[in-house]
């Protein structure tokens, strides 16, 4: 019995210790994208560099992009029956 917590113990630790990989891995890409698209930002919108409302398009831009993945992100997790138990 006391084998049996000790493997779902070390499982979850290995699930949780990946999960925290990939996440870091994530956000390693995200600012390379970050980089990119300011710069495509700027190649589209030729304002002077720095500017207030290039920023601000970027932002919306962003943020419209993150929402629309995260809702279906949750919308196919409550799908899946998995109520996080």
């Amino acid at each position: 019995m006391k084998k049996n917590k000790q493997d779902k113990l070390t499982k979850e630790l290995h699930r949780q210790t990946l999960g925290y990989i990939v996440a870091g891995l994530g956000v390693v890409a995200g600012l390379a994208w970050n980089d990119a698209i300011v710069a495509l930002i700027e190649e589209i919108f030729p304002l002077d560099r720095g500017t207030v409302m290039a920023k601000i398009i970027y932002a919306l831009i962003i943020t419209g992009i993150v929402a629309f993945f995260s809702m279906r992100i949750a919308k196919s997790d409550r799908g899946n029956g998995d109520n996080g138990t």
